[in-house]
């Protein structure tokens, strides 16, 4: 996503309440089902940006950075409703990609699990289904 998509959704997901960073890209994951993960390197940066436009507030609590928003983030956000904006990752999850991003994402989850409490057999197993799944997607690329 482009960074204006990144500073919307910042302050969007800040609508549910004061967090920090990692909470925030699980919000935005939440929200986007799972078609949007966005990284730390775009949302530190973007809501030290979003702080020196005195849109968001920042304090520390147990020792990690909340953010919350302030008067002026709360008044964009209005405006942006106002207006009818979609939320940014309405374009990821319409995109016609948003589905076979989901089944990847979710692939990765059982093959995770198996990595994690599977036998010998089972990880093995389950490798050369991912690799076979991996050979026929791009065959089917191959074949146009």
């Amino acid at each position: 996503m482009r960074h204006g998509d990144v500073r919307a959704a910042l302050l969007l997901a800040l609508q549910e309440g004061p967090a920090h960073g990692y909470e925030l890209g699980q919000r935005l994951e939440r929200a986007s089902g799972g078609a949007w993960r966005p990284s730390p390197g775009s949302i530190y940066p973007t809501l030290q940006a979003l702080a020196d436009e005195e849109l968001v507030v920042s304090s520390e609590r147990d020792g990690k950075r909340i953010y919350e928003l302030d008067k002026r983030g709360r008044a964009e956000l209005k405006e942006r409703s106002d207006r009818g904006d979609a939320t940014p990752w309405q374009a990821a999850s319409d995109a016609p990609s948003s589905d076979l991003k989901e089944a990847v994402h979710a692939l990765k989850d059982a093959a995770k699990q198996v990595g994690t409490v599977g036998t010998a057999d089972q990880v093995a197993r389950a490798t050369s289904i991912v690799v076979e799944a991996r050979r026929q997607v791009y065959e089917l690329l191959a074949k146009g």
